[in-house]
């Protein structure tokens, strides 16, 4: 019997799997909730409720076409092995995954368990990460070579080897009935294949036009990023679609006599980002330690002790100032928010606060539905100054106040407090006279927190702090080391940095 295995691969439109499957049959088609990542401290509610409306929409799609997805509970490779005795599998057809280290090892020791059970696992890439590598030289001719490979069209037909026990099957289990943690944030995306098709259609037709203009903002950003990134995380959708639908939407702006603005610089910036998504995920395939340690480890005591009271108040959103009080209560609501918002957050923490990344990168992790481990960790990474490879980015609260919600419309929404206060004091509330407070209606310290660091000192200690450590012989020595394993070969554009796509 053949098994598929689901994993973050929830989709029948190009999934190699299902074809071979299709082709090869007949085939039983699993998905496993599995304890070991429930009980990851970055598994959340809305993650689970996410996934199964992804699940829900898979089921009725194999339904559809002669099949059924049955959905089990427990621990791999123990699962596998109660399959086994009803039904002898002799083969599992699943996609690669660079997870995080729970899945990593649960991958280990399915391995294991195939080779002692003679059982062939064929695992297929689905994302430009290539298992094995051994050097980043000419990484990105693979990629090309697997974004442009023929999208496979869904299966018309499967070979259905039955259902399994109903006493193995379960039905889909909420957050609420598996007791997992977290919060509902209500304004989340919802999961499904569908949905991220029909929201890759309006980026291309018309949303994505500003994108380079308005990703930044976290008031326009919101409808110009493009959202997918839940979709590519949950695997509704493959980054090979993405990737050529973007193509051909860049082609046919090029066949056009008169070019409308923006789109082509729109549409490059985006595509770029494609590639830097598997850019930064093949880190941790690389290095999975990375989740944990430095990947420079001569930063390994740059930062010691940890300031709970400073740590939970970033959490919350209080740390008296708005926009970045106002980005964590959003990201408590919606599950995600833009680029730019959340290197604020980072960097606020990192050097503002002067907190390790681990417990921050968690926390966080725990937030976004969209949570890609590759991605999450490489990026916490990089903005809190411990790979010795990338620019020191300490952002100034007050400037990407003015810069990005120059109206306050943004913090105003999520702050109603500060729903009166002018927005040339939005930066830093604390800082008006008393009058103004007194005018406005803010009582620093009771109705609105104030300011837990000074920005200013602030700013000047983890500065002289963070290139002091950089400037270390050993510092450097490891940074080459660095730059040879995970170092990008191509030249970045100086006028746009390139970030995963959102």
């Amino acid at each position: 019997m053949i098994l598929v295995w689901f994993k973050k691969d929830l989709r029948i439109r190009d999934h190699e799997p299902l074809t071979v499957a299709s082709q090869r049959g007949p085939a039983k088609f699993v998905y496993v909730y599995e304890d070991d990542l429930l009980e990851d401290p970055t598994y959340s509610y809305a993650k689970h409720e996410f996934l199964n409306e992804s699940l829900k929409e898979l089921d009725l799609s194999l339904r559809e076409r002669g099949a059924q997805l049955s959905i089990l509970r427990g621990k791999l490779p123990q699962v596998f092995t109660e399959i086994h005795r009803e039904n002898p599998i002799t083969l599992i057809l699943s996609h690669q995954e660079t997870g995080n280290n729970v899945s990593y090892k649960r991958d280990l020791r399915v391995k294991e368990w195939c080779r002692e059970n003679g059982i062939e696992w064929q695992e297929f890439a689905q994302t430009g990460v290539v298992r094995a590598l051994k050097n980043r030289d000419g990484w990105s001719r693979q990629w090309n070579s697997r974004m442009n490979r023929a999208i496979l069209p869904p299966p018309i037909q499967f070979k259905y080897a039955g259902s399994l026990s109903q006493s193995r099957e379960v039905k889909l289990l909420s957050a609420r009935e598996l007791n997992i943690s977290g919060i509902e944030q209500p304004l989340r995306q919802l999961g499904g294949e569908q949905n991220a098709l029909s929201l890759l259609d309006t980026f291309l037709a018309n949303r994505g036009k500003r994108y380079t203009l308005e990703m930044s903002s976290p008031i326009t950003a919101e409808n110009s990023c493009s959202r997918l990134s839940p979709y590519l995380a949950f695997g509704n959708i493959s980054i090979k679609s993405v990737y050529q639908a973007t193509q051909k939407k860049q082609a046919e702006i090029k066949s056009l006599s008169r070019k409308p603005e923006n789109w082509g610089r729109s549409l490059a910036a985006f595509n770029g980002r494609l590639r830097w998504h598997c850019h930064f995920m093949q880190k941790l395939e690389d290095e999975p330690s990375l989740e944990y340690e430095n990947m420079n480890r001569g930063f390994d005591k740059l930062r010691e002790g940890f300031d709970e009271e400073k740590f939970n108040a970033w959490t919350r959103g209080e740390t008296g100032y708005p926009i970045i009080d106002a980005c964590m209560k959003y990201l408590l609501q919606a599950g995600w928010i833009n680029f730019r918002m959340r290197a604020l957050l980072v960097s606020f923490s990192s050097y503002h606060l002067w907190l390790p990344w681990q417990k921050p990168a968690e926390y966080l992790a725990k937030l976004f539905v969209d949570y890609e481990p590759g991605i999450h960790y490489s990026q916490f990474q990089m903005q809190s100054g411990v790979t010795g490879i990338n620019a020191i980015r300490i952002y100034s609260p007050e400037k990407q106040q003015l810069d990005q919600d120059p109206d306050g419309h943004f913090v105003k929404k999520l702050l109603p407090v500060l729903g009166q206060v002018p927005a040339e004091y939005l930066g830093n509330p604390a800082s008006m006279d008393t009058s103004l407070k007194n005018k406005f209606g803010i009582k620093i310290g009771e109705n609105y927190p104030a300011p837990i660091v000074d920005h200013k000192s602030a700013y000047t200690t983890a500065r002289q702090k963070i290139y002091k450590w950089r400037a270390q012989p050993s510092v450097k020595a490891e940074a080459e080391e660095v730059y040879k394993k995970h170092g990008s070969r191509k030249k970045p554009n100086k006028k746009h940095v390139r970030k995963p796509c959102r």
